[in-house]
């Protein structure tokens, strides 16, 4: 059986992570909130940039809970795409797709993520060849 949970609880005990950086120790800062197929939901919020990211296994779904992020997204081609999203808005990231978050004023999001994750602290993420 499922139980119910309550999202504004779980952020409450987490620590937002003020001036985030692609080199930031996350470590408190996203609960995992339940289990999901192969990956778990997860919540938290942050200001600054994180690192370029992306999942072999499946799309991630970004929902934006409190304010706004810019999340850029590259293929393995090196072709950009970048959403402004804001409270409310959700996008989904396709599989294998890098992507940034950039959030200078500072967003909360919850996340279906597939795992594994693959970070990177590059600067920029690696363009096939």
């Amino acid at each position: 059986m499922t139980d119910a949970i309550d999202i504004e609880a779980v952020l409450a005990k987490q620590r937002f992570l003020e001036g985030r950086t692609r080199f930031s120790d996350t470590t408190g800062v996203f609960a995992r909130v339940a289990e999901y197929r192969d990956g778990a939901i997860f919540a938290g919020g942050f200001s600054g940039v994180s690192q370029w990211e992306r999942h072999p296994n499946g799309d991630e779904i970004v929902q934006i809970l409190k304010g706004s992020v810019t999340l850029t997204l590259r293929d393995g081609d090196g072709n950009e795409k970048k959403l402004d999203l804001a409270q409310g808005m959700i996008a989904i990231v396709p599989q294998n797709t890098w992507h940034q978050f950039h959030a200078p004023d500072g967003v909360t999001v919850m996340t279906t993520t597939p795992q594994p994750t693959e970070h990177i602290t590059d600067e920029e993420p690696p363009v096939a060849g």
